[in-house]
Order: structure tokens, then sequence, then C-alpha cells
């Protein structure tokens, strides 16, 4: 009997999970799962302007396009239509070049401020508009304080609005002695704050510019109310050094925002952040409080001014209202068969933020 010829038979192709946003790709439809809900992916996300890549910072998409181990078809493509400063990328070389005078800022710079005190106040220059809270910058220069001048003791203060007028600028008088007083960073020596005004003072001055005519302390913790939304680098330190606290909720440190960190999530410098994405140098000698002020407000308008779809909303059960800062996701609302039931894409639009986007401060600056 003559041997049966085997019979090929066809491997079944493997079936893989990709996700809609990173592109990561899962053998099981449950790891997608679950790499959704820990992922945090959402439309507010920066994303590779070529291939629509979601990352976790623009220092990733950074690296995406322009990094030693850039994606090679992104790569070519932005090297020649994309700006390195905003990471966007135009129809042509005409339009690129059209950009870059814009993209690029002038340094800021107030010369005589050193030698000045400045106090406009609180200033009601437009009806309140609760949809769009008014912008301050603030920036502390602190000197030495302790046996090896290691304590950081706040010796000058610096507020602006979104206009980058100076409201209010003040040396201020040391709580402790004063052993080391930095001046190669600071630029100040002690003629500068035997006279200066004392923290208590400069303390009320502060937060009367940041209640903003608010009486209400108890709105301001929890809406906000009349009060100012505070931009800054590094805030806890000044507000530290000042002995003042401010609601979270209406603070835009540029230090701890996502988006700005690095590609592990630690904070850059501001000299980094300034040159990288507005394309001009700070802090080149000593420090200058307005420089950096603008620098950080500078950095707020141009991330608060990007244009997101609005797709993302986490319904709370209680009252139904969109809560898109928060961090949770919807994931937790459905059963796991329901969510293996759905598309990436699908599951891509439950997914949402674990931080509050500065697109929704909204408004115009």
């Amino acid at each position: 009997m003559e041997a049966m010829a085997a019979i090929p038979i066809s491997e079944s192709p493997i079936i893989r999970h990709k996700c809609s946003a990173c592109f990561k790709q899962y053998k099981k439809k449950e790891h997608l799962v679950e790499h959704m809900k820990a992922s945090y992916h959402s439309s507010h996300q920066p994303k590779c302007v070529v291939c629509k890549k979601y990352c976790k910072t623009l220092e990733s998409v950074r690296e995406h396009l322009t990094g030693p181990l850039a994606k090679n078809n992104c790569a070519c493509i932005f090297a020649s239509l994309g700006c390195n400063v905003c990471l966007k990328m135009f129809n042509g070389s005409d339009d690129l070049i059209a950009h870059r005078s814009t993209c690029c800022l002038a340094p800021a710079s107030f010369p005589g401020l050193e030698n000045m005190y400045v106090d406009h106040g609180v200033r009601h220059e437009m009806e309140f508009d609760d949809r769009v809270p008014k912008v301050i910058a603030l920036d502390c220069e602190m000197v030495g304080g302790g046996s090896d001048g290691s304590l950081d003791v706040c010796a000058r203060v610096c507020l602006i609005d979104v206009n980058e007028d100076v409201i209010f600028h003040s040396y201020v008088k040391p709580i402790i002695p004063v052993t080391d007083y930095r001046y190669e960073t600071t630029g100040l020596s002690e003629d500068y704050l035997v006279n200066a005004m004392p923290i208590g003072e400069v303390q009320k001055k502060v937060l009367e510019i940041l209640y903003n005519g608010e009486e209400s302390i108890s709105r301001i913790r929890l809406y906000g109310g009349k009060a100012c939304l505070l931009v800054g680098h590094s805030l806890d330190n000044d507000m530290d050094c000042l002995r003042i606290n401010y609601p979270d909720h209406l603070i835009r440190d540029s230090a701890k925002y996502v988006p700005l960190l690095k590609t592990n999530l630690v904070s850059h410098s501001l000299k980094y952040l300034t040159r990288t994405y507005l394309g001009y140098e700070i802090q080149s000698g000593v420090h200058d409080p307005y420089e950096d002020c603008v620098a950080a407000l500078r950095l707020y308008k141009r991330l608060r001014s990007q244009e997101h779809p609005i797709s993302e909303v986490v319904i709370n059960e209680n009252d139904g209202e969109p809560h898109g800062f928060e961090k949770r996701n919807n994931f937790d609302l459905l059963r796991v068969d329901e969510l293996l039931k759905k598309s990436p894409d699908e599951l891509l639009m439950m997914s949402t933020s674990n931080y509050r986007c500065w697109c929704l401060d909204g408004g115009v600056l």
C-alpha cells in the first residue's frame, strides 16, 4: 500500500492586538485592555505629526522625530517640513520659513527693574469671566541661610500679568541671617536687603494679587472663583520660601506638567525648556526673576493654545459632569467581557488623561 503524501497544514495567522495610540502590540486582548487602563492615553497627549503615534511627553516626540534612534520615515518627512521648536509640520517650505520667524521668540528684559519697587496691586481691567481666569506668573530669587548656606531664603519676588507687565516686584527682608548671597546667580548683596520689605507684607501683597478680589477662601479652594491661575517653574520652592499656600487646581507649573517632562518623567530646567520650546536663551549669567517669569508664562501660553479634540469624558455616576482631568478612567465602569468586545479605537475613545491639559483652561491669551 503506497504511503499517502503528507498534506501541509497552513498555519493560522497570529492575531496581534495593536494599541491605536502608541502602536504597541499584544498577543492577547486582555493584555491590550490592561495596557489601556495603565497608559491613560488621550487626545491631549503629545503625538508625532507624521505617523500620529501618541507619546507621554514632548521629549519623547522629539526623540521619535529627531533623536539618534528616530523613526526613519517620520524623521525624513519632519526634517524637510517640520519646526524643531514647536514640533509642528507644514505643507511647504515657504510656510515653514514664515512660521519660524514667529515661533522663535525674542528674549525678555526689564532694564532697571533691579533698582525699582513695583506695586500695581489688584487691577480689574475687564468684567470678570469665570470661564477665562486671569493669569499671573511668579518667580522668586533665593539667598542661602544656615551654617553652610544651603537653606533657601526668599530675597526677591516678581509677579507679572499675561501681557508680561510687572505687577509686583520687591526685595524681601531675610527671615534668618544670610550666610551666602549666591552672588554669581542672584547678583544680590547685603545692600539690596537692608531696607527690604518684611516677608509678612510680601505675603499679603502676593495673596492679594492672586485672590484678585475674591473674598471667599472656601470658593477659592473649591472652584477658584475670581482667583488667578498661578504660573511658574518649580513653584513649590517659591511658595515654601514665601510661606504661602495656593490650591493645586489653580497652579500651572512647567516643572510638573507631564508633556514638558523628560522621557523618564523627571522635570527639565527652565533654561532647557526655554531654549527648546521657545527658541531663546535665559539664565546666561545672573538670574533675572522677570526673565524667568516671562519664560514660564510663554511656555504656558504656547501649550495652552494647542487645539485638541474634545473626545474624552469621564462619567461620574453621582453627577454626570465631565471631569476629563481627573486621575481615573472609564474602564472600571464596564465588565471585562464588555471591554474585550471593544475595538482598539473604541478603547482609545474611552481612555482619559491622568493630568489636566492646559488647553482646557480655555480662552485666548
